[in-house]
């Protein structure tokens, strides 16, 4: 099978800060990946359910509903449960990682990050 002919990996990143958002894109840049975008919590929940990506890299710290809210609802639906979702934050303490892999997170990555550390840690995510 030809790399035209493969289906492309879909990316749903939920992320409300400019910055954040520049590298996870940078970081998640190859062929055959469809990235979708939300700035909110409810908006990755609406885009989850319609558009059935294959991976979630989801920011904690969002408006409307927070991370760890949208996951918990993401895994809630069954036609969603297993969706890898990837939790990023700025907040490393062992509490948060705790709330993040309790809502259904399975990977804790946090802010600061570099555009090869983040590719290497979602690497085992994409296939």
């Amino acid at each position: 099978m030809t790399s035209e002919n493969q289906r492309k990996i879909k990316v749903l990143v939920v992320e409300d800060e400019e910055t954040s958002l520049h590298i996870i894109t940078l970081a998640l840049q190859r062929h055959n990946r469809e990235l979708l975008f939300a700035r909110d919590g409810e908006e990755a929940v609406r885009l989850a359910s319609s558009e059935r990506p294959d991976l979630i890299v989801m920011d904690m710290m969002l408006p409307k509903l927070d991370g760890f809210e949208a996951t918990r609802r993401i895994k809630a639906d069954p036609a969603l449960h297993t969706i890898p979702v990837i939790a990023l934050t700025a907040r490393t303490g062992d509490f948060d990682e705790r709330k993040a892999r309790e809502a259904g997170c399975v990977d804790y990555i946090t802010k600061p990050y570099r555009i090869d550390h983040l590719r290497a840690r979602l690497a085992p995510y994409l296939g």
